[in-house]
């Protein structure tokens, strides 16, 4: 393992760079115009945000267990509290890429800031990046050209706006691309909601796993190696409804068979399904269905 470097202002990122930052809260840097980092092997602690255009292969960025080889002409998003651990495979070449780094403080008293959570995407594991076509790769380029020249621009009243929507707009490209890469990848989506779905009912119908708690989305989107906003855009596109409500779905449908078929014992059944006290069960239930577990058995 090589160094480790907590990233959490602009300043911090572009020193890796021997690079000066055209903003105190956002720049961006072209590996083209930059010197080499020298760095072949580090661990990053993210406190901003970062998106990088990857103009050709030649390193590793890992997340957890897995590590991913980006194919070039991809964009991968950090967030902040994001952990990476990057590692370049051919010291001889250099990387090629464009980055865009901000941080959160940039988003103070604009539309960004409220939105900036609907960017799920900054969640996204590496090997989950933005797989660009020419012409995609061609807005992204764009917007990156915009908040470069913005940032070189006297700075006056209107320059934070103006760089902020360019932010927004380089986001919102992403996040139609994203979308459409669902869509190419949809035979793919079917196949993980199908594993999605046996493993939900092999849960909610063994006992021994509902042992150790009520299943979540981070325990299905681990099981498919997949991170837990990724897996949730997936599920909430092929279903219409978040993978939360998918599996509170499952379980209240798990709970009706359980208090109609052994025995209408509401701590029994509250149990069985993973809830720690059954008057969390009985909550639940009521906010579900409207009524309590005992009002639903005496209605069947």
């Amino acid at each position: 393992m090589g160094k480790e470097f907590n990233i959490d202002t602009v300043t911090a990122y572009c020193d890796m760079f021997g690079a000066e930052p055209q903003h105190q809260l956002v720049a961006t840097l072209d590996s083209l115009k930059i010197g080499r980092s020298g760095l072949n092997d580090y661990t990053a602690r993210w406190g901003i945000y970062a998106l990088f255009l990857k103009r050709t292969r030649g390193c590793t960025i890992n997340y957890g267990k897995t590590s991913y080889d980006y194919d070039d002409q991809s964009v991968v998003c950090l967030g902040p509290g994001q952990l990476t651990h990057t590692v370049v495979h051919d010291t001889d070449v250099k990387p090629s890429f464009r980055a865009l780094v901000f941080h959160p403080d940039m988003l103070f008293r604009t539309s960004l800031a409220q939105k900036i959570r609907q960017y799920s995407f900054f969640g996204y594991e590496s090997r989950e990046a933005l797989h660009l076509s020419p012409e995609e790769r061609a807005n992204v380029e764009d917007c990156f050209d915009r908040i470069e020249r913005e940032l070189s621009h006297p700075v006056d009243r209107f320059s934070k706006d103006l760089i902020v929507s360019n932010i927004e707009l380089l986001l919102d490209y992403c996040l139609r691309y994203y979308s459409r890469q669902f869509e190419v990848r949809e035979v793919l989506n079917v196949g993980i909601m199908a594993r999605f779905d046996r493993m939900l009912d092999e849960y909610v119908n063994d006992a021994s796993a509902c042992a150790g708690g009520l299943p979540n989305v981070k325990y299905f989107a681990n099981r498919m190696a997949l991170s837990s906003n990724y897996f949730g855009d997936l599920v909430k596109r092929e279903s219409g409804i978040t993978a939360q409500e998918y599996i509170q779905e499952k379980l209240l449908g798990r709970a009706k068979m359980l208090l109609l078929n052994e025995g209408g014992n509401v701590s029994q059944t509250a149990y069985s399904l993973g809830f720690q006290y059954p008057q969390h069960f009985i909550r639940f239930f009521k906010r579900k269905t409207g009524i309590t577990p005992r009002e639903f058995i005496n209605a069947n």
